[in-house]
């Protein structure tokens, strides 16, 4: 087993973290050392002036498989891993709720069972046109238990996702682009122009407004549009009196690109 550290790749440059399971010998399936490591990296985040993460799998052939089926723990029950589960979801990442910047998935190859899961947990979704997608679990008697069973049908429509669901099939990149999943599929040699296309958008963005828009667009599914326009979430009192309101108004008016403080 290597180093956890070693084995997810992480940088920030630019306002941007860039975070790459590192496991191309297992299709950077997940064990538990690496989700431990992802749970670090994603609360660190969360701590830091990042504005925008693009998360992806090392290599060509794999964003991630999901769990890693040659690890002890996958020796667990399917009650005994339903009772030790993430809160946060598979990767840490999939229900993860506290993590207020958009996260970009870069899915360079396969996302299957608890990788399409993590793609779950992302806000936008940049693929190959190589790549596959499928909440494989029923295949092997488990349950996509980290998110698929309940994000997938809040995503895409009822019928798609029980395909999907009660299939445990496979789907290329294109088909989930139909369906809504995908934001974009193109080229594999053009993904990373892609995605930085996505990520020079978001960072011409205010990010105090970013991280208002997320929190309320994820905090508040369970209420009426009413009560979610209305609900005083912390970072929207925050980005309403925020230095960065101030400053795009300005820049809006002096006819020049705004500086966002971030605060």
């Amino acid at each position: 087993m290597g180093d956890p550290v070693d084995e997810v790749r992480f940088e920030v440059r630019d306002h941007v973290a860039y975070v790459t399971v590192d496991r191309p010998k297992v299709l950077n399936a997940i064990d538990g050392p690496t989700h431990q490591r992802l749970d670090e990296i994603w609360t660190e985040i969360e701590a830091s002036d990042v504005r925008c993460v693009v998360v992806t799998g090392a290599g060509e052939k794999a964003f991630s498989v999901g769990a890693d089926m040659s690890a002890s723990a996958i020796d667990k029950t399917g009650l005994e891993y339903w009772a030790t589960v993430d809160a946060n979801g598979f990767g840490a990442l999939s229900l993860r709720q506290s993590l207020d910047v958009p996260v970009i998935a870069r899915v360079n190859g396969y996302a299957l069972g608890g990788g399409m899961e993590l793609v779950l947990g992302c806000d936008i979704v940049i693929a190959a046109d190589t790549a596959q997608f499928g909440l494989t679990e029923p295949r092997v008697g488990r349950l996509p238990l980290d998110g698929g069973m309940v994000l997938l049908q809040r995503k895409i429509p009822y019928n798609a996702a029980m395909g999907i669901l009660l299939t445990g099939r496979r789907f290329p990149a294109a088909e989930m682009h139909r369906l809504g999943l995908v934001n974009e599929v193109v080229p594999a040699a053009e993904l990373d122009t892609a995605v930085q296309r996505w990520v020079d958008d978001i960072l011409a963005c205010s990010p105090s407004s970013l991280r208002a828009i997320k929190q309320l667009a994820i905090r508040t599914a369970h209420l009426t549009a009413r009560e979610a326009r209305d609900a005083r979430l912390p970072a929207v009192v925050a980005a309403l009196d925020s230095e960065d309101s101030r400053e795009g108004v300005l820049a809006f008016q002096e006819k020049r690109p705004p500086v966002w403080s971030g605060r």
